[in-house]
């Protein structure tokens, strides 16, 4: 086999979180992310000279994080961090208990004792009447530990291993003293200030390529016109009026160039288009910009207008040629990408590892000769999933790259260097507009309130530019640039990230609030009364479309397939699909599942998705996980021919085989486990259970994300007040 080439690109963002009107940043994710993520990323590659890397660092991310540097950047979490505990006002310690618990439970809070015993005090399901209620259950000792906790979690484990006073908190663990907590925030606010340099001495040791996105995030393609969404998706509903400005498509590209040269000393070679959203227009203003390189998803290679079919194809870079300019265009491997995104957070990481590494050898040997020096491309987010993973990612990151040093066949490499030493043999000169999410822009554009957002966006640039037309003494003064800047900042992707159904998070109220006030702050600025509609939240409320819970009994044909539809018509129903958060997972093997039950019975129903093949599903267990009142869990296996290869309940203690007649599978799959096979004990009041897929062995999803399901104890009086999700 010969040597396959592995370019790993880490992307880093966040938006804008600085509040135009305040000054005052609304989210402290640049800060806690920066502690996290950003130098440890870097850093540790210091251990492993051999492997190289590509990061890619998106300028509003780089002023934020220069602001909390400098101490210019505040946010309230900063605030209520510092704030001496005993001088803390009700209404300052309903916030913190609301908000100072958010991290990933299972990681960053239930493996240290504090922080633990601090959530059970304040309950894990509580809204603002019920806190208010309980603080006199507080000590002052209590907020003092929790302001400390909230920060010194978000800490990387390199900390802990590189600070003696950062490991020295987590070993003494409470009664932190406020000297502590200043002293944490001021190691904090100084590691903000270490990023770009540690960024600088990789990349000018030859280490790590870093490259460049658009400046606020935008999606170049829908900047240029809203109606490139139209070619991935034909029939989309499009905002009320067209937004066409390719001329802020190439100030935010130009501005991005300016802004890394100022920082690196030089140009940057390379640039990741948000969210890997390309259209043949948005790729020639990247040429035009200098830059060399651009990548997206294999989605856009596929379904490009060329017709490149042959996978193959994948594990090579192409040229672009568009518009008179040329452009390397490299692809990501989608689902080694999402492996690492989604699926590895759940398994050992000595097995995600080697399933990483036979994965690139399997890709080898599939390219064969058809390509000299395949390459296979890497890229997601390099903040965000860390969290789910067990000590922040270093385990499975350090094995990663221990196992890839000591191999010959796979060269890490640095995007530029390898397209230097083999610049592309193919041309591709016709791409469909889209993202690296389903090759299109659906997550941006569509729903009422992405184009609610984007007709917002066309009604405040309209105005400003007919304002300035009708008053031209205003024309470069230092109001016009300060109203263009937050129209500029109001382009960027992330606002509309969380509008719509796709994603939700304790925070969209925050995103909204932060995008109209981008737009207020542009009349502003030219001394003009905002329209109304720019103080009513786009955002609706939020709701959980995507669960449903059970109305009344239910008493299902276990036969595999829909015989009516009314079997499961009053069952509780989960939608998969839309984790919730900033990642984003598209291949799922499960597609819904329905639950519901009766005095006797408790009953599941699984839809797979339709990547699912009958060859495939022998290599898919389904699991059914009882969490409360006693911790056990259903497995459910098919062969290829859909027979039944495995239906068993197993405990810590013991594992028993279940009536197969109880398990079926047609066109869905459908169990029913009795309550009395489930041993549950008689005085138990609450049913929790979540469900999870593996294949071969190893776990790849499990739903609700994040959470679980609760029901109260079947009665004939069917009573599902204390339902929660």
């Amino acid at each position: 086999m010969k040597k396959i080439y592995l370019a790993f690109l880490w992307h880093q963002h966040q938006p804008m979180y600085k509040n135009p009107s305040t000054n005052v940043y609304e989210l402290p994710w640049v800060r806690l992310h920066a502690t996290k993520d950003y130098y440890d990323m870097v850093a540790i590659l210091d251990d492993y000279p051999n492997i190289k890397s590509n990061f890619n660092l998106v300028p509003s991310l780089l002023v934020q994080l220069d602001e909390y540097a400098k101490g210019l950047a505040k946010d309230k979490f900063l605030e209520l961090t510092l704030k001496s505990a005993d001088e803390l006002t009700n209404d300052e310690k309903v916030f913190i208990l609301l908000n100072f618990f958010m991290a990933n439970w299972d990681n960053m809070i239930f493996p240290y004792n504090r922080y633990l015993q601090l959530l059970e005090k304040r309950g894990r399901q509580t809204n603002e009447a019920e806190i208010r209620k309980t603080l006199n259950y507080f000590k002052v000792e209590d907020f003092r530990d929790l302001q400390v906790w909230f920060n010194l979690t978000w800490m990387d484990p390199y900390w802990r291993k590189t600070d003696e006073f950062i490991d020295g908190l987590y070993n003494k663990g409470r009664d932190f003293t406020e000297d502590e907590k200043n002293e944490l925030v001021r190691k904090q606010l100084e590691i903000c200030g270490k990023i770009v340099q540690k960024h600088k001495e990789a990349q000018d040791r030859g280490q790590i390529e870093v490259s460049i996105t658009p400046f606020y995030h935008p999606i170049l393609p829908l900047l240029c016109d809203t109606n490139a969404a139209h070619q991935a998706t034909p029939n989309m509903a499009l905002p009320a009026k067209r937004f066409s400005h390719t001329e802020d498509a190439v100030w935010q590209i130009n501005k991005a160039v300016k802004y890394y040269e100022e920082v690196f000393g030089h140009k940057p070679k390379g640039m990741w288009p948000s969210e890997g959203s390309i259209s043949n227009e948005a790729a020639s203003l990247i040429a035009d910009a200098g830059i060399k390189w651009t990548a997206t998803d294999e989605a856009i290679l596929f379904g490009a207008k060329d017709g490149v079919s042959d996978r193959r194809a994948l594990f090579r870079p192409f040229n672009l040629r568009v518009g008179g300019s040329s452009l390397n265009m490299l692809f990501r491997d989608h689902g080694l990408s999402d492996s690492i995104g989604f699926v590895y957070s759940r398994w050992d990481s000595e097995d995600a590892v080697n399933d990483f590494i036979n994965k690139i050898k399997n890709i080898g040997n599939f390219v064969g000769n058809s390509y000299d020096a395949p390459l296979i491309s890497v890229i997601l987010d390099g903040e965000n999933c860390w969290e789910y993973y067990k000590n922040d990612g270093w385990d499975f990151l350090t094995k990663l790259y221990e196992k890839l040093s000591a191999d010959n066949s796979i060269e890490t490499v640095r995007i530029s260097d390898y397209l230097e030493k083999f610049p592309p043999k193919n041309t591709i000169t016709n791409l469909t507009a889209g993202s690296w999410i389903n090759g299109n822009f659906g997550v941006w554009i569509g729903h009422p309130e992405d184009n609610a957002s984007w007709d917002y966006l066309t009604m405040t640039r309209d105005f400003l530019t007919d304002f300035i037309e009708k008053n031209p003494a205003l024309k470069d003064s230092q109001q016009e640039k300060e109203a263009w800047e937050n129209l500029y900042a109001a382009e960027g992707s992330d606002w509309n990230w969380w509008y719509g159904d796709d994603h939700s998070s304790g925070n969209d109220a925050a995103f909204d609030y932060i995008y109209r006030q981008h737009l207020i702050k542009v009349y502003e600025c030219i001394g003009q009364r905002p329209p109304d509609i720019l103080y009513k939240s786009i955002k609706n409320a939020p709701k959980k479309y995507n669960v449903f819970k059970p109305t009344s009994f239910i008493n299902p044909v276990i036969d595999g397939k829909v015989t009516s539809f009314f079997e499961w018509k009053n069952a509780g129903f989960y939608e998969v699909g839309h984790s919730g958060g900033s990642m984003h997972q598209v291949s799922t093997a499960l597609k819904s599942f329905h639950y519901g039950f009766n005095m006797d019975n408790f009953y599941v129903r699984f839809d797979l998705s339709g990547d699912i093949t009958m060859k495939s599903l022998e290599e898919l267990t389904f699991y059914i996980i009882f969490l409360n009142p006693l911790k056990c869990k259903i497995a459910i296996k098919f062969s290829s021919e859909g027979n039944v290869v495995k239906f068993t309940l197993k405990t810590d203690f013991s594992e028993k085989a279940l009536d197969v007649s109880n398990v079926s599978f047609s066109k869905i799959i459908e169990a029913a486990i009795p309550f009395k096979d489930l041993e549950f004990p008689q005085n138990y009041e609450n049913v929790e259970f979540t469900v999870s897929v593996d294949k071969n062995d190893l776990e790849i999803e499990r739903w609700p994300y994040q959470s679980t399901i609760v029901f109260a104890k079947p009665s004939e009086k069917f009573n599902f007040l204390s339902w929660t999700v």
